[in-house]
């Protein structure tokens, strides 16, 4: 399987995304690069459809994934009841243009509700 390095070794790509996926599901929208947005955007699918199958493994897999377990009590109860119906498919990436600094093309990642 591949997938994007990030510039960074393991396990700091491990805590870099355990930071952006709490910070995604507790604001329901982040403003981060594309590279990231698109390896982050996979991992929430996965979050959200263990959120949906709601069971206490399924929730001790979420807390392993995510820092904080209030974002995790709000993924199994508001984001699980919002995306029941939807059969994937839970996140948008809209493109915004280059960052001022760098040039790097920048997104935002958003929950579709």
């Amino acid at each position: 399987m591949a997938y994007r390095k990030l510039g960074r070794n393991s396990s700091a790509r491990k805590a870099l995304f355990k930071s952006i996926l709490t910070s995604f599901f507790k604001h329901e929208r982040i403003e981060t690069t594309e590279a990231k947005a698109k390896e982050i955007s996979g991992l929430a699918e996965q979050l959200i459809t263990l959120a949906k199958r709601g069971d206490l493994a399924a929730r001790r897999q979420a807390i392993a994934q995510l820092a904080d377990e209030d974002v995790v009590r709000k993924l199994f109860g508001e984001i699980a009841e919002q995306c029941k119906d939807r059969q994937g498919g839970y996140t948008r990436i809209l493109k915004l243009g280059p960052r001022r600094g760098d040039a790097a093309p920048m997104v935002i990642l958003e929950l579709v509700k």
